[in-house]
């Protein structure tokens, strides 16, 4: 068969993980072709933790008609018993030929493993078409997997001349609508996302996702606010809102203030503190522990400065907006305590720069941070 057929069967894979990205965690997102006498016979998908494996969807799809097809699937079958039984017995059983992974599984319950199972059955297994596109396509997975903490990414939009906000505080909007929409659409990705109470009580968010589409996918908020100082009327309080909402503290929240957050179903972590704040090693250990496996820190600039101070974030987006704001006392994207010397700047590699309606997108991982998966 032509490379590029396998390529492109592979690409349907993958266009079928997409779907579901934000929606499996802790599990990766995965898509499965099934391939007979050139006709795809099956397509999965895994929808959510608990349900079956893309893979068992396409085979139950197939039905007898599996057997003698190859299987296109972006990420190793898994050889282990978890939430639902090994993926790469019901392969073996149902007589598939060939197997087309993407890439291998980096949980060390796989590893491997099911590819050698698979092999050790006969069957022929081919490893790395599309590799890259399906290791960034669960690279919170991957990240998670191996580290049990998530992986961060950082969402900020200025102006041309680095201001978040006029000295008044006014905000919206600096980016366009087709930037705003965009970020909407990496809000449906991720598994949560978090910003500081000076967002909350200056900006008053909702963190929901408004697309126009039936399945949205509402990423859990997490509010920074180690005195409990974020108000109870704020919007993202709002018993009504779709989704769950988490305020991590310290012991310095008020008891009185902490139960009434309760009563509106809002669940209250509380962490232990460095200089006074949420500690955010100890956030990051209790997120992972939660299966988070994504974690977009939308700001503000107190807080994604704490983050970039600390070495945390993995993968940034940077919005800039063709708008020039001034004033010394104007607010920048990123705050904290940063760096003296300019060899000691984070960068980001690679970077990519796109055009998104009148504003420029900058996305890129943090060298020395994280390693772009390859």
């Amino acid at each position: 068969m032509d490379k590029d057929i396998h390529l492109d069967y592979m690409k349907r894979a993958l266009e079928l993980a997409r779907t579901r990205q934000g929606r499996t965690r802790p599990n990766p997102t995965v898509g499965a072709v099934l391939v007979k006498n050139g006709r795809i016979i099956g397509e999965g998908v895994h929808r959510r933790a608990g349900e079956p494996h893309a893979e068992i969807v396409a085979l139950q799809q197939a039905g007898e008609e599996a057997r003698g097809a190859t299987l296109y699937v972006t990420l190793e079958p898994c050889s282990h018993y978890g939430r639902t039984p090994p993926c790469v017995d019901a392969i073996i059983a149902a007589g598939i030929k060939e197997v087309h992974m993407a890439t291998i599984d980096p949980n060390p319950l796989v590893a491997g493993r099911g590819k050698a199972r698979l092999e050790a059955a006969g069957i022929r297994v081919v490893v790395g078409e599309h590799e890259d596109e399906a290791r960034r396509l669960n690279e919170g997975f991957m990240h998670w997997i191996t580290t049990r903490r998530p992986f961060i990414v950082a969402k900020f939009a200025m102006s041309l001349d680095g201001k978040i906000a006029t000295r008044t505080g006014e905000s919206r909007w600096i980016t366009g609508e087709a930037a705003r929409r965009w970020v909407h659409e990496l809000r449906d990705r991720m598994d949560a996302i978090l910003v500081g109470v000076n967002t909350v009580v200056q900006d008053n968010p909702r963190l929901t996702t408004r697309l126009p589409k039936s399945d949205v996918h509402h990423p859990i908020r997490i509010v920074l606010d180690s005195r409990g100082r974020a108000p109870l009327h704020a919007r993202l309080f709002d018993p009504h809102l779709p989704g769950e909402t988490w305020v991590t503290t310290t012991e310095k929240m008020p008891l009185h203030h902490r139960r009434a957050l309760e009563v509106q179903g809002i669940r209250v972590v509380e962490l232990p503190a460095e200089e006074g704040r949420v500690s955010l090693t100890a956030l990051l250990e209790f997120l992972g522990r939660e299966e988070i496996t994504s974690l977009l820190v939308e700001g503000g600039a107190t807080v994604l400065g704490r983050f970039f101070d600390e070495r945390l974030v993995h993968k940034v987006h940077a919005f800039v907006a063709p708008v020039i704001i001034g004033g010394a006392q104007a607010p920048t994207a990123v705050g904290g305590t940063g760096i003296a010397r300019l060899a000691d700047a984070l960068r980001l590699s690679p970077v990519e720069v796109e055009r998104v309606g009148d504003d420029v997108l900058i996305s890129g991982y943090v060298e020395g941070v994280y390693e772009r998966p390859s």
